[in-house]
């Protein structure tokens, strides 16, 4: 369940990352002179952000948690959110209010409030994911079969929901009731429910359950609204944002204040290292409000600090809602979302959160030096760097690698690769990773590789922090399971090969001595020209940064499979398939160039993960047409992902083949 909630998390990150943009809109509109035209423009267009923002959870959530992320998913999303706040709506002509003549005022003030309500916005998304999922690979019978697989998932969603709607007819207005005398309560308590807040918001970041907690204060779910309320302008000036205003001094002053601490307490011979981390979560957390990588590096080494922590913030919060000092963020509380919100009409005293974050600046600083000293804390720098264990993965890395997938192979390997690897996601500073076993991890080997450090969950799941630009190690790491990049060590000899044809060097920290067991014989995947890898027309297949192969320009559009062995994995776009051969050859047979762009429309596989298959059966049939009109090219590659294991490789001259011919071998 906390996985889930987890998964919730991260998928929300997608449609939160628009509210910067209406922000910068709303904020830039109200420095300009409130008569001129391009000010009511500006914010104008900021707004249509903020009222949508249901919507937007419904495709967010919709795509981020559906299997493949597919765009069926958001098109059902949005029709799952249309559905029940058009039907619901009291005014709407054809809602169930009006067909049903319901003239209560209490249940009609209650369906007003549904459409741009996040909560069902959240709804929507989670029940079209879950459609998806269970009904995206469904195939009807023929006289139905345009309507089959994902075309289904949309007209499911459209009926489910109707259900939905008729359910939340009875049910919405008791529970709008509560959540409502849920916010009141809160609004009640002032600076106390604020520094409440403030304080379990810092305790729940190593779950990343705190999205949960946020999206009642920060979002329409409870009625509080404190983000969209005061870019909107709708508020109380001192009073709306004061659920966002104290994480300013924190994240601006104080982090940066403690990260020097911490810095100040480290050992000489290790406060340069140290130095360079604190420096650039400093900068981070000043200027753009993201903590994590900070919060990360001492959270589990000295977790009192953190606990101390978690009080200054809720401390913040409460004083500034105290003393009715308000402003706001679209994504966090760093300098760029302060100076957007300063000249907001709802911001009440905005310059007072500086004062405030210098006076927060000296408290962290001297807290966290004291605490640090006292309870002895093995704060970073405190403690000496553990050495990787001497058996440790062995990590190939080449100079064509750029430091992101330089990075992603050192945890790859740390975490015990594609065998220990079940889900790979990432949120906005953090690998969510799912693996079979946690215990397997090279904790070491993981800080070793550069990140500020990493949160076990469970025996499967594990956060590791890497900063504002996870999203490229995130995607590094996926190629690395998917067997797109290799992540093997190579032997010597093999990698000279591999520089002289493709102009790059590599390094390798510990070489493989494992070799294929015995001759495996190649089959053409296809009928029609036989090419060696390196004429097809794509730069990564053709200089053999996958592996070496061949590949066929089919002319019919049956494919078979090129050895016998194991189907091991399915891209969700069908366009490729991974095999495994009992003598441990691992082959790739990739369908087509570029026609992952294409959705698995062309492609209708005959296997699944997991069968065994003999060489020269069917794999697919492919419509070759399709391809060709979508403007893409049709050529069926085959390549040797684990090449460091091969010791001779061999392809006929023959210019044409027949689907299942011999055309050469590897051992």
């Amino acid at each position: 369940m906390k996985t889930y909630f987890q998964r919730i998390g991260q998928s929300l990150m997608l449609p939160i990352a628009t509210l910067p943009a209406a922000a910068i809109l709303v904020g830039i509109g109200n420095y300009l002179p409130k008569a001129w035209i391009l000010s009511r423009f500006l914010i104008n267009g900021g707004d249509v952000v903020l009222n949508n923002l249901a919507l937007l959870f419904a495709v967010g959530l919709a795509v981020g948690m559906s299997a493949n992320k597919d765009g069926a998913a958001a098109i059902a999303g949005v029709v799952a959110y249309l559905v029940p706040t058009t039907m619901l709506t009291p005014t709407g002509a054809i809602g169930l209010a009006n067909l049903l003549a319901v003239k209560t005022t209490a249940i009609k003030s209650a369906f007003s409030a549904i459409t741009g309500n996040v909560l069902i916005g959240i709804c929507a998304g989670l029940i079209a994911a879950a459609l998806y999922n269970k009904f995206h690979e469904v195939k009807l019978p023929m006289a139905l079969s345009f309507f089959s697989g994902k075309r289904l998932v949309p007209i499911l969603a459209a009926f489910v929901m109707l259900i939905f709607t008729a359910v939340m007819y009875f049910v919405w207005p008791f529970f709008y009731d509560a959540i409502v005398l849920f916010a009141t309560s809160i609004s009640k308590l002032g600076f106390v429910g604020a520094g409440l807040y403030g304080f379990f918001n810092r305790l729940l970041i190593p779950t990343g359950l705190h999205h949960a907690l946020n999206s009642v204060f920060w979002f329409n779910v409870a009625g509080i609204n404190d983000i969209g309320n005061f870019w909107a302008s709708k508020g109380i000036k001192g009073i709306t944002g004061m659920y966002e205003a104290g994480f300013f001094p924190i994240m601006m002053f104080g982090l940066p204040a403690g990260a020097y601490a911490i810095y100040r307490n480290a050992l000489p011979e290790r406060k340069k290292e140290t130095g360079s981390l604190m420096l650039a979560g400093a900068f981070a957390s000043f200027f753009t409000g993201v903590t994590e990588p900070l919060e990360f590096s001492f959270m589990f080494v000295a977790w009192p600090l953190y606990v101390l922590h978690a009080v200054f913030m809720g401390l913040s919060l409460g004083f500034a809602a105290l003393m009715h000092w308000t402003a706001s963020f679209s994504f966090s509380g760093g300098l760029v979302d302060y100076l957007l919100s300063f000249r907001m009409p709802l911001a009440n005293q905005p310059y007072m959160l500086i004062v405030q974050g210098i006076i927060m600046a000296g408290i962290y600083y001297f807290g966290f030096d004291f605490a640090i000293k006292k309870f002895d804390l093995k704060t970073p720098g405190r403690e000496p760097l553990a050495e990787p264990a001497e058996d440790a993965p062995a990590v190939a890395t080449a100079d064509s690698d750029d430091k992101y997938m330089k990075q992603a192979k050192r945890i790859y390997a740390a975490i015990g690769g594609h065998d220990n690897i079940s889900v790979i996601n990432n949120c906005t500073t953090r690998l969510r990773l799912q693996l079979k076993d946690t215990g397997k991890v090279d904790q070491a080997a993981v800080k070793a590789a550069g990140v500020p450090g990493l949160n076990i969950l469970d025996v499967h799941n594990i956060h590791i922090v890497i900063g504002t630009e996870v999203q490229f190690v995130a995607e590094a790491l996926q190629q690395l399971d998917d067997g797109r990049v290799s992540a093997s060590p190579q032997p010597e000899l093999a990698l000279a090969g591999a520089a002289e044809s493709t102009g790059t060097t590599a390094t390798v920290e510990q070489p493989s001595v494992a070799t294929v067991a015995k001759t495996t014989i190649l089959h053409a995947p296809a009928t029609g020209e036989l090419m060696p890898i390196s004429d097809v027309a794509d730069d990564t297949f053709a200089q053999k940064l996958l592996g070496d192969g061949f590949a066929v320009e089919p002319n019919n559009n049956e494919v078979v499979a090129p050895v016998s062995g194991e189907v091991t994995s399915i891209f969700p776009t069908k366009h490729a398939l991974g095999l495994k051969t009992a003598s441990g050859l691992e082959i790739l047979l990739h369908m087509g160039i570029n026609t992952v762009e294409m959705n698995g429309t062309p492609f209708d596989l005959h296997v699944a993960t997991g069968d065994q298959i003999a060489a020269g059966s069917a794999i697919a049939t492919v419509d070759l047409d399709a391809i060709k009109a979508a403007g893409k090219a049709t050529t069926m590659m085959v390549v040797i992902t684990n090449m460091d294991q091969v010791e001779h490789f061999e392809m006929n001259q023959t210019k044409t083949v027949a689907a299942g011919d011999i055309i050469g071998a590897a051992e």
